[in-house]
């Protein structure tokens, strides 16, 4: 696991692709891949009443992860400091067996370069002791990271000052 987390608040995000769009400007991408992607979902049918889900889908930094096992080159890494997964972009071929591996479509083919590209956490920032970028551009502040002891977790903040509002055992279900 990574030391660090990359943390969406689904109920303060409107789904503006900020973050999408200064993850491709940060790494100098043309239309096509996106490095991380906001998925909506719906509308679907909530209490009678209809909603949207909005789901952030960044790269996961696996403990384990199948691109780095599947890259014939070495080119897709995983960095023993902090669990960062990255491509070394000198190394790669094209070849596209990262993007085949990874269970969950995060590698992208970059048709510009002809090589696989990833949500790193934007790491020449990390390692400036900066945020990524899709987090520094969000305009709701529902995108956090940081190590992953130390970010909070909106959801079971709001699911704690709901239970000290309303205690659960009177007949209503948590949020």
């Amino acid at each position: 696991m990574s030391t660090y987390i990359l943390r969406h608040d689904q109920q303060s995000c409107i789904s503006c692709l900020a973050c999408e769009v200064h993850c491709t400007s940060n790494k100098h991408l043309g239309p096509g891949p996106a490095p991380c992607k906001i998925i909506t979902l719906g509308p679907i049918d909530v209490d009678g009443k209809p909603s949207m889900r909005i789901v952030f889908m960044p790269c996961f930094h696996c403990e384990d992860p199948w691109c780095v096992r599947a890259c014939p080159t070495g080119a897709m890494q995983r960095r023993e400091k902090d669990g960062i997964v990255h491509v070394e972009h000198s190394l790669c071929i094209g070849c596209k067996s990262c993007i085949a591996a990874c269970p969950w479509g995060t590698p992208q083919w970059d048709p510009v370069t002809l090589k696989a590209v990833k949500c790193d956490y934007c790491m020449a920032r990390v390692d400036a002791g900066l945020q990524p970028a899709c987090v520094t551009k969000c305009v709701t502040g529902c995108l956090s990271f940081g190590v992953s002891t130390e970010v909070p977790d909106p959801r079971r903040e709001r699911y704690a000052r709901y239970i000290v509002a309303e205690p659960l055992g009177n007949g209503k279900e948590g949020p």
